[in-house]
């Protein structure tokens, strides 16, 4: 049993804490529908745990690092006709929340059941986010646990301002950090064949060379 639940159940309340959290969760899905229906796709907005996050404007490091990613990722996974890469703006709704993160892919089995004017999207196979002093909670916990807790085979937390990357892998529900590193060559275990060096993602110059290595692969 899950330790959370146990510790409710033990308690002489426990029918009091339930009937509260329902009643919660009932406030927090009609605001969720509300969400649906006044977000438009311009904007950058994420609804977490019953509030709605509007993100605010990313550094230039950030963004810089965001792009470097997606094209030699894009690349790849269209080269191999592999899946399908979203960045930015494509909404993941989760049984609870809905996140727009960085950088996600989704396997050939799922792409290929979506529609061209879809906007929401089911769990990604794998996600990238991009840290930032506002969203690095979020980022760390809340999306950490939310993301395993939907089988989100990986996760990549990148770190542009230490110019660094942590790579997570699910086993047993649970993330684990499986690299962290600043140098070296990073590969994906979900992206079969998808391996780069990990100043690909910072340096401009090694980006292009490793874009034409995938061009030519």
């Amino acid at each position: 049993m899950n330790p959370l639940i146990e510790n409710i159940l033990n308690e002489p309340q426990a029918y009091y804490y339930v009937s509260e959290i329902q009643r919660i969760l009932k406030q927090e899905s009609q605001k969720r529908k509300e969400f649906y229906e006044k977000i438009t796709p311009n904007d950058k907005v994420e609804f977490i745990n019953g509030e709605i996050i509007f993100q605010s404007p990313v550094k230039l490091k950030h963004n810089r690092a965001t792009l470097l990613l997606v094209k030699v990722l894009d690349t790849f996974v269209y080269k191999l006709k592999a899946g399908l890469v979203g960045f930015e703006k494509l909404l993941i709704s989760l049984t609870r929340n809905d996140y727009e993160p960085d950088i996600c892919y989704f396997s050939q089995e799922k792409a290929k059941k979506f529609k061209p004017n879809q906007m929401q999207f089911p769990a990604p196979d794998f996600v990238v986010e991009i840290l930032s002093s506002s969203t690095e909670n979020i980022d760390r916990i809340i999306k950490f646990k939310d993301y395993a807790a939907h089988g989100i085979a990986e996760y990549w937390i990148i770190d542009p301002e230490n110019q660094t990357i942590e790579q997570y892998i699910l086993k047993n529900g649970v993330y684990q950090l499986f690299l962290k590193s600043n140098n070296g060559e990073i590969e994906s275990v979900v992206i079969k064949g998808f391996r780069i060096p990990i100043q690909a993602i910072f340096n401009e110059k090694i980006n292009m060379e490793t874009l034409d290595k995938i061009i030519r692969y």
